[in-house]
This record gives C-alpha cells, structure tokens and sequence, in this order.
C-alpha cells in the first residue's frame, strides 16, 4: 500500500533533473530537495559559495566586455608580446575565446541555479563546478589586474566605450533584472518573516530604481539634434594599409591610396649611410627576411644597415606567414605576388608618390642611436630629403618632431606644424601649430571644439574600429590615423547616432515596460 500510494504521488520532472543534472550531477530525483516555505534556498556552506559564483560571473563578464573594446588595439598587444617573446603570434585573439568561453561556462552556471531557484529547487554545485568557478574568479582578477598595470589606458578606452555602449547595456541590464523578477519574487512570497522579505527584495528594488534613474547621467556626443553633425574625418592610413599588404611598403600605400585614403603616416629612420627609410621597429626581424640573409644580425638596430644592404631585403613575406591581423581577407593572386616582392621603402619614393597623388604625410621620425654618423644631423638629413629630393608640397607635409621646430620653421614656412599632446591655446598659436595628432584615449569633444575654435585642427590615432570612429565623428575629430581605410571608407553616419527625442523615448519605453512586466510578475 506504502509503494502504491509513492507511486501515484511520484511525477517525471524531466526538466527539473536536466537542470539538477547539469548544475549538481544530480540526476534521480531522490537526490534533490525542494526549498521548504520561509527557509533558506540552500545550505549554509552553498549560501557562502553562491557570492562566489555571482563575483566570478561580474569579473569575467567586465573582463570580457573590456577585452572585447580592445580590438581597436589587439595588434598593439601582439606587438607588444613579439618585443617580449620574441615571435609573432596572435595572443590577442587567443586571449578573447578563453574569455569568452570562461564567461558562457559561469553564465551557463547561474542560469541554472536561477531556474532551480525558480522551481523551488535546493542549490547544490558540484565540487568540479566549483573548482571551475575558482578558476574563472581566479583568471578574471588576475587578468585584470595585469592589464591595469601593464596597460591602464584600456580602461580609457572602456570609458569611451560607454559613450556609445551605455543606452544598449541599460536595455539589457533592465532586461536581465526583468528576468530576475521571478525568483526573487517567489522565494520574497516563500519567506515567513517580514526581515527575510525586506532583506529578498530591498537590494533588488534598489538596483532596479538605479538602472531606471542612470540615463539621467549619461552622455553621448553620438546623441545630438539632427543637423549638428560635423563633417565626415578624413581617413589617413597608418603604415599605408597594414591589412591589405605589408605595412610601410609601396604596395601598402597605394592600397590607402585605392580605397580613397586622404593622406599618409609612416615611421622613418636613418641608414648608416645616410638614407631616409620607412621602418617601425627597431630591429629588422619583424618586416623582413633578414633571419635568412643575415641570421646573426637580427637583433641589430635597423639604422646600423646601410642602404645598399637594406634595399636587397624583402620586405613582403612575413606578412604570408606573420599574419599581423586577425581579420585580413583574402589577397587575389595578383596582389599576392606583388606583395611578396615587395622591399624596404626610401623617404623620397614615399614622397614623390604622396605628391603624386595630393596625399598629406604625416611620420614619426626616429633619432638614430648613440655612434650612428647622423646622430645629432638626422633632422637635417631629413629636410634635406624632402626639401631638395622629393619635391613634394610643403602644405602636404604634417611635421611632428618636435625637436629643432624652430629651425624646421625657418628653412621649411608650408610645413603644417602638427603637436603630439595637448597644450594650452596659447602656447600652441605661439608655436604656429595648426593640428594636434593624439592617441583615440584623449579624445575629448569639448577639447575638439576648444582648439577648433583656434583654427587648430585634431587628427586622432590608431582608430580601426567602426564604433570608435562613429565617437570621433561625432566628437568632431578632423581626421583620423587608421589601419582600416578599406572599412572606414563606407561608413556614411555614425553608427549609434540618435536624437535625443529617440533615446528618451528608447528610455521611458524600456523602464515603463518593464516596470509593467515586473509588477505583473510580483502580482502573479
């Protein structure tokens, strides 16, 4: 009679035990307990570890969204562990799908226990999963905390980020808390003491009042009246187009050129002999085959070469079997071969061809080190490059090096006179600077609009990613350095770009339904 009367009360929960299964590796219903009426959802050792499991979920998910907003700088990264390793790989992008799958795992795990939670469930994780969550805790504070050491400017790129990301995470951080509404809401109902209710519902009414107030502090440049949009900024390839061919060689400069690019950033330095080139690095390692005409000689500062040897390297190869980015594309065949012969650039070719085609040039122009012949003369030498061999306009010439302006001034008046960092207005009209070239990082659109108004215009550098251009058009950026003209090019407005009677409608529309959405809930 006893086992007839289990049997009749006994129902298949097939839905219960997968979600039992998966979170506890409990699957036979004997082995799970229901949460009794006004107690507690779990023991008191599983309520110590819930925290646990709720913070890993946090850290992971800001690691993930910051390190998902570094595209814009992933080569930067990999440049930065070559110098350290000293082989190419993609790390950065090795890093973003063991972020990514880390955050799915502990996401994965919270679901779970919020649907057990739902249904009424004891939560009991499994000693495997708890070591997993240990170790995504782990990896997630330690990533960041490297990264804030060694990199703290990402974080600036994440504040800039919100200017374009924050009305879309209110969205889904409202979405989230609608979704949450349940199970607080049943186990608020479940508690038989008026403490536990506050204690269930107070924190989470009092995020939800802050998600439903936080637009009220929000800005975006991108959020504008129609009408106001400055210009679209011009589009100057950094290295020429790094994605499309080998950086800082002919080919990669007639790419930037093919696709509309309205000027030219390059990297110079001084052979032993004299000769202006275009290099990045230090060493020759990196761009050329110098490990096999010169094996001993990799670690060699590039400026101890002469031209006769640096002109016999090729300059094209790496770029096959180094690939520099991610997400290059396919090369026609045509563009392969050539790509393949290519060889270290001269300063004069460079120039002549920016002449040839209107292109403004901008470079960073590297000193020669201690012992090298052109030590104290490398400014000179370049002048004389471009004033007596190139021919190029002197109004198409962006000069940067801030050393010996004044004498750059007195033997070249048509340069535009261009300044690395910021300064006071003042001081820069004082210095006849007529254009700031600065890192995305700095990007200000009251500083834009501040020097604009002098007649001083911003060029804003690496900028790669749509989104991170959208903001500098919309901050009023006059141009931009960038790897990406191929993509860049196409863009015909802002992505996120709104009026601010749209994004208060998007607002009060999402707040009033799910505030409707919540209270049905909690009525229910």
């Amino acid at each position: 009679v006893v086992r007839r009367h289990l049997l009749q009360r006994y129902e298949h929960q097939p839905f219960i035990s997968c979600l039992a299964g998966f979170y506890s590796c409990r699957w036979k219903r004997y082995q799970r307990r229901r949460t009794e009426p006004g107690k507690c959802c779990c023991k008191t050792r599983e309520c110590m570890f819930f925290p646990l499991l709720v913070g890993a979920f946090c850290f992971s998910l800001v690691f993930l969204y910051m390190w998902g907003e570094a595209k814009n700088d992933y080569n930067n990264f990999d440049w930065y562990n070559y110098g350290n390793l000293g082989f190419w790989f993609l790390w950065s992008v090795v890093l973003l799908i063991v972020a990514a799958i880390l955050f799915m795992y502990i996401t994965l795990l919270l679901v779970l226990a919020m649907c057990l939670l739902a249904e009424g469930q004891q939560l009991y994780l499994h000693w495997s999963h708890k070591i997993g969550t240990f170790l995504v805790l782990g990896f997630s504070i330690t990533a960041l905390f490297i990264f804030s050491v060694l990199w703290g400017d990402q974080w600036k790129t994440v504040r800039l980020s919100f200017q374009i990301t924050a009305p879309y995470l209110h969205i889904g951080a409202i979405t989230i808390m609608v979704l949450l509404s349940w199970p607080v809401a049943l186990h608020a109902i479940r508690a038989d003491k008026k403490v536990v209710q506050v204690i269930i519902v107070g924190p989470y009414l009092a995020i939800l009042l802050f998600l439903f107030l936080i637009p009220l502090g929000m800005y975006s440049p991108c959020i504008r009246e129609v009408g106001t949009l400055g210009p679209k900024p011009a589009l100057i390839g950094h290295r020429g187009a790094p994605m499309l061919a080998p950086e800082n060689t002919e080919m990669s400069f007639q790419k930037t050129i093919e696709h509309g690019g309205d000027g030219l950033e390059t990297d110079v330095t001084i052979s032993y002999d004299g000769v202006p080139f275009l290099m990045h690095d230090s060493t020759l390692k990196r761009t050329t085959n110098i490990g096999e005409v010169y094996p001993n000689e990799t670690t060699q500062n590039a400026a101890f070469f002469s031209w006769d040897t640096l002109k016999e390297l090729n300059a094209g190869t790496w770029f096959f079997k180094d690939k520099p980015f991610s997400c290059m594309g396919s090369l026609s065949r045509a563009d392969e071969n050539q790509a393949m012969n290519q060889s270290i650039y001269k300063l004069s070719n460079f120039l002549r061809l920016a002449d040839s085609q209107n292109k403004l040039v901008i470079f960073d122009l590297y000193r020669p080190p201690e012992t090298h012949p052109y030590r104290n003369s490398w400014i000179n030498r370049t002048l004389e490059v471009i004033l007596n061999e190139s021919g190029i306009k002197p109004h198409l010439v962006l000069w940067l090096e801030n050393d010996m302006r004044s004498l750059v001034q007195s033997v070249a008046p048509g340069f535009q006179q261009t300044m690395g960092s910021k300064a006071p207005v003042e001081d820069l009209l004082m210095d006849n600077i007529v254009k700031l070239n600065l890192a995305y990082t700095e990007m200000s659109s009251e500083d834009i609009q501040k020097y604009a108004e002098a007649n001083i215009t911003t060029n804003l550098y690496v900028v790669n990613e749509p989104w991170l251009f959208s903001l500098a058009w919309c901050s009023g950026a006059h141009s931009v350095t960038t790897n990406t003209v191929h993509v860049l090019k196409n863009l015909r407005q802002p992505l996120f770009l709104m009026t601010p009677q749209q994004y208060n409608i998007m607002w009060i529309l999402t707040d009033v339904t799910s505030l409707l959405l919540i209270s049905l809930i909690f009525a229910l």
